[in-house]
C-alpha cells in the first residue's frame, strides 16, 4: 500500500511517502521554494502545503495522487477546544478542516476521502517510535504546540502506541523557550538552536526563580507560568548587539529545560521500565538537552529523530498510517530521503552554466588534497537530506586544524560569530577524540565533550564550554565520505573535518544542482564538489 504523510499546519511543510512497508521519500518544501522554514506559523498560512515536495515523493516512486491509498494529514481539526469567534486559531481550525480539498487541488486525481487526520503529537509520536531501530520503547514528544497540547509521554510496544500524558496548552516548553528567542532579538520558530548556542557564553544566575515559574507536576506533565523576560536582561531588536545579561538568560533558560526533561523521563521510565527513548518535537533539536538526558536520565539509550521539528510529522503520520493498516514500515535506514541526481544530469548543469570543471580519479583524494590546503569545499553528493542538520549530503567541509576558520565559515555563511561549527568523523575513531555523548552519532543530535588532549588540535570545532556537536560517519553508510576522512587524516593526522550546511544565512540548505551553482557563485567558496566533478573558483574566475 501507499502511505502520503503531509506536514502544513504551523511551520517546516513536508511530505513523505511510505510504499509496502518502506521509506521511499521525505522532503521539506523549502528546499523545493528556497523560502526558509517553507512559510512563517501564522494562522492565515495554514492552508499553504507542501505541494512541490509531495509531487516529488509520488514522482520518486513512479506514482500518481490517484495511486495513494491514504493520506495522513498531521492536524487534527476536531481536537481543537472551541475558541472565541474572530480569534486567528478559528481560521487555522478552518483551513485544516478543508485540507482535503486543497490537497485535492493540489495533487489532481487524489481523492479528498482518502485523507486522514492524524494528531500531531501521535504523528511526532510514530516519527520517533516507529521510525526507531527498536518496536518497542517510551518516547516523549514536546514542542510549541499542537492541536491543545504541547506534550505526549508513551510507550510503543510492537508498534502499538499507548498515551501516558498530554501537557494542555497553554502550557508549553516550547513555546516558552520561543519567548526567549524572540526576547534575545531572533526570529521564533526558526533561531531558537541560536539561544542554545548563546547560553554556552553565559551563567544559569537566574536558574531560582525559573524554577519557581517552569515546574513539572506528579502526573507526568508540567507548569509553565508567564515570565518578565525583561526582568533579566532587556529585548533585543533582530539583530541587537547582546550582552552578559542576555548570555545568563539564555543559559538560565536552557539550564531549566534541561532540568524539566530530565524529571518528565524519569516519571516516565518509571511509568514504563523500557531501556529505551525515542524522542521528537522542535525541542528536541536542542542537542545539549538531548546529551544531558542521555548521560543523567534513566534510560539506556536514546534515539532522535532527525527531523524531530514539525517536518517530521509528514513521516509519523504515514508510518501511523501503515502501522494501522496492517503494513509496519521502518526502521529510519537515515536522513538521506530527499532529491539525488545522476552524474550525467549534474554534468548536463555544469555544462550549462559554462564552468569549467573537471573529474577527478580520485574524488576523495582530491578533496582532501584541497581540504588539507585549507580550502573550504562545497560539498553536493547523493540525496539530500531529511530534517535541519547537513550530514554530509549538502555540507560546507573545512580544515578543523585553525581556529580562525570557525570565523571564516561564519562570515562565508553571513552568520553570527558566537555560533559553533560541528565536526564530522569516522565512527571507529570517535570515542578516542570525544566524549560523553553517545557513538555512533550518525545525526548530529548531541553534543560530546572534547577530549584534552584533542581540543588544540581541533580548535575550529570546539564551543566555547569545550563541547562539540559530532557526526560519525560510517563507511557502509557513507563510504565516499569515509574516504575523504581517511584521505584527509593521512595528509593532516586529524579524523576530523569540518562539517556544516551548505547555505548561507536565512537560506534553505541547497539541493538541486542550480542552488550549489548559486551558493558557490556568491559566497567566498574554493571549491565545488558536485557529484564526481570539481569546480575551482579560480579557474571559474579566470576563465
Amino acid at each position: 500500500m501507499r502511505f502520503l504523510g503531509i506536514n502544513a499546519i504551523f511551520h517546516d511543510p513536508a511530505a513523505a511517502l511510505v510504499v509496502d512497508g518502506r521509506i521511499v521519500a521525505a522532503a521539506e518544501e523549502e528546499r523545493f521554494s528556497r523560502r526558509k522554514h517553507g512559510k512563517r506559523p501564522l494562522a492565515f498560512s495554514a492552508w499553504e502545503l507542501p505541494e512541490q515536495a509531495a509531487a516529488w515523493c509520488l514522482r520518486e516512486a513512479g506514482l500518481s495522487p490517484e495511486d495513494v491509498d491514504a493520506v495522513a494529514y498531521s492536524y487534527d481539526p476536531s481536537l481543537v477546544l472551541r475558541r472565541p469567534e474572530g480569534e486567528w486559531e478559528d481560521l487555522r481550525t478552518r483551513y485544516a478542516v478543508r485540507a482535503p480539498a486543497f490537497l485535492a487541488t493540489a495533487l489532481p486525481g487524489l481523492d479528498p476521502g482518502r485523507v486522514a487526520y492524524v494528531p500531531h503529537h501521535v504523528a511526532h509520536a510514530a516519527s520517533a517510535g516507529l521510525a526507531s531501530p527498536w518496536r518497542d520503547c517510551a518516547v516523549l514528544v514536546c514542542d510549541g504546540r499542537g492541536e491543545d497540547v504541547s506534550h505526549l509521554a508513551g510507550v510503543y510496544r510492537d508498534g502499538e502506541l499507548e498515551v501516558l500524558a498530554a501537557q494542555e496548552l497553554p502550557h508549553s516548553l516550547g513555546l516558552m523557550y520561543e519567548e526567549v528567542t524572540e526576547h534575545l532579538g531572533f526570529l521564533r520558530s526558526s533561531d531558537e538552536y541560536k539561544v542554545m548556542a548563546m547560553a554556552s557564553y553565559g551563567s544559569p544566575r537566574h536558574l531560582d526563580a525559573l524554577r519557581e515559574a517552569i515546574h513539572t507536576t506528579e502526573d507526568g506533565g508540567f507548569r509553565v507560568q508567564p515570565v518578565d523576560w525583561n526582568a533579566y536582561a532587556k529585548a533585543l531588536p533582530r539583530g541587537g548587539t547582546w550582552t552578559s545579561d542576555h548570555a545568563d538568560l539564555a543559559a538560565s533558560v536552557q539550564a531549566r529545560l534541561e532540568e524539566v526533561l530530565l524529571e518528565l523521563v524519569r516519571w516516565l521510565h518509571a511509568r514504563t521500565g523500557e531501556r529505551r527513548l525515542a524522542l521528537a518535537g522542535g525541542v528536541a533539536l536542542n542537542c545539549v538537552a538531548n546529551t544531558r538526558l542521555l548521560d543523567e536520565g534513566p534510560f539506556e539509550e536514546l534515539w532522535v529523530q532527525p527531523a524531530a521539528g514539525d517536518s517530521g510529522t509528514a513521516l509519523g503520520g504515514a508510518l501511523h498510517l501503515a502501522q494501522a493498516y496492517g503494513e509496519p514500515a521502518g526502521p529510519m535506514a537515515g536522513a538521506a530521503l530527499g532529491r539525488g541526481f545522476t552524474d550525467e544530469e549534474l554534468g548536463a548543469w555544469l555544462d550549462v552554466a559554462k564552468v569549467p570543471y573537471s573529474r577527478p580519479a580520485d574524488l576523495a583524494a582530491a578533496v582532501a588534497a584541497e581540504l588539507a590546503a585549507d580550502r573550504i569545499v562545497a560539498w553536493f553528493q547523493g540525496r539530500s537530506e531529511y530534517g535541519p542538520r547537513a550530514l554530509g549530503q549538502r555540507s560546507l567541509l573545512a580544515h578543523p586544524g585553525h581556529a580562525r576558520n570557525t570565523e571564516r565559515l561564519n562570515d562565508v555563511k553571513g552568520r553570527e560569530q558566537f555560533r559553533p561549527i560541528a565536526p564530522m568523523v569516522l565512527e571507529s575513531r570517535a570515542a578516542a577524540i570525544f566524549g560523553r555523548g553517545p557513538v555512533p552519532s550518525p545525526y548530529m543530535l548531541f553534543v560530546h565533550d572534547v577530549r584534552p588532549d584533542w581540543a588544540p588540535r581541533i580548535p575550529a570545532v570546539v564551543h566555547v564550554d569545550g563541547t562539540a556537536r559530532v557526526q560519525t560517519v560510517s563507511p557502509d553508510a557513507q563510504p565516499l565520505m569515509a574516504r575523504v576522512l581517511a584521505e584527509f587524516e593521512a595528509r593532516t593526522g586529524l579524523p576530523v573535518v569540518v562539517n556544516t550546511s551548505l547555505n548561507t544565512a536565512g537560506r534553505p540548505m541547497v539541493d538541486d544542482p542550480r542552488d550549489a551553482l548559486e551558493c558557490f557563485g556568491s559566497a567566498p567558496v574554493d571549491v565545488l564538489a558536485l557529484g564526481p566533478y570539481l569546480v575551482r573558483r579560480g579557474e571559474v574566475f579566470a576563465s
